[in-house]
């Protein structure tokens, strides 16, 4: 590389890492009236949402549907809109699913977004009701299909679950049903499935690997590895939430070494206490790259050629 091109090259990967899309995925746990009413674990939860573009929440119960619009007022307040560190204008918006599960237990899934980044195009629940393989899910999944200017990839549906412990393997495996349910209803290309998956320690065995489609088929890419710990207490380690993409132009599109977990914790310098009475869980993400990134991309590339072939 030339001395020349080394500078430009080194800001077209900043601005290129400014301008990518994270999104996230967090288990609030028991995100009902009793954490609504905690100002310290609800300061945390708002700045963790501030982080993402686009984030799914999950494990809300709330049966009179008041945490998104308490959001809403947080993230869309005058102070936090013209905060230093927030870009002037950002407005929330939220989709949420209705209340799932068997019998009087309930959770819900919600995603909230920046609306001047992103738009949902077309939800739904998706019906779990195949002949014979009835009712597998324990919260079936609210599939939204959103779309963006702003990112390489113009269209994404992002698939979440939230499984139960102790049937998380064919929960998983399950989600190639709704893929499939996805790709016939609608003219979709590219996957995010994510969420809490429960996919570690006791609850998926490397033996039950084999036995979920989502794993064993390659064209599903996982970037959650199985060594990542997204639990807050140091007693456990385990892999619980994951993100996994299905369809080459999305995978094509991550920003290098962006998916991650989020210790909130380490990060607002919390007690292993206080972190718990946000969640038992820490957030997963990655990042989308820009359009105007993928485009200075390309043309860094075509520079590089014409630098070469000019000294040849």
């Amino acid at each position: 590389m030339s001395r020349e091109l080394a500078p430009l090259l080194l800001l077209l990967l900043s601005i290129h890492s400014a301008l990518a899309m994270r999104i996230c995925s967090f288990n609030v746990r028991s995100f009902g009236e009793s954490k609504q009413e905690d100002k310290n674990a609800m300061d945390v939860i708002v700045k963790v949402i501030k982080r993402c573009d686009i984030i799914l929440v999950m494990e809300i119960k709330d049966s009179n549907n008041r945490i998104c619009p308490i959001l809403m007022e947080k993230l869309n307040s005058v102070k936090s809109l013209f905060s230093r560190n927030s870009r002037r204008g950002i407005t929330y918006n939220y989709v949420i699913s209705s209340r799932l599960g068997r019998n009087t237990y309930k959770e819900q899934y919600a995603f909230l977004y920046k609306e001047k980044l992103v738009s949902v195009k077309r939800s739904y629940h998706y019906h779990d009701y195949q002949d014979g393989d009835a009712d597998v899910f324990s919260r079936e999944p609210f599939v939204v299909w959103f779309q963006s200017p702003h990112t390489a990839v113009k269209d994404f549906v992002i698939i979440p679950l939230h499984t139960t412990p102790e049937t998380s393997v064919k929960e998983i495996d399950e989600l190639v049903e709704v893929y499939t349910d996805v790709k016939h209803r609608w003219k979709a290309e590219n996957f995010i499935f994510m969420g809490d998956f429960n996919a570690g320690c006791s609850y998926v065995p490397k033996k039950a690997w084999k036995n979920i489609r989502l794993r064993t088929d390659p064209r599903f890419v996982w970037l959650i590895g199985d060594q990542e710990d997204t639990t807050v207490k140091k007693s456990t380690n385990c892999a619980y939430d994951r993100i996994v993409l299905r369809g080459q132009e999305i995978v094509s599109s991550v920003v290098p070494k962006s998916n991650s977990v989020f210790d909130f914790q380490k990060a607002y310098k919390l007690t292993e206490e206080e972190a718990l009475d946000v969640s038992d869980h820490f957030p997963v993400e990655f990042k989308l790259q820009s359009s105007r990134a993928f485009t200075n991309s390309k043309k860094s590339v075509t520079l590089r050629k014409k630098t070469k072939s000019k000294r040849s």
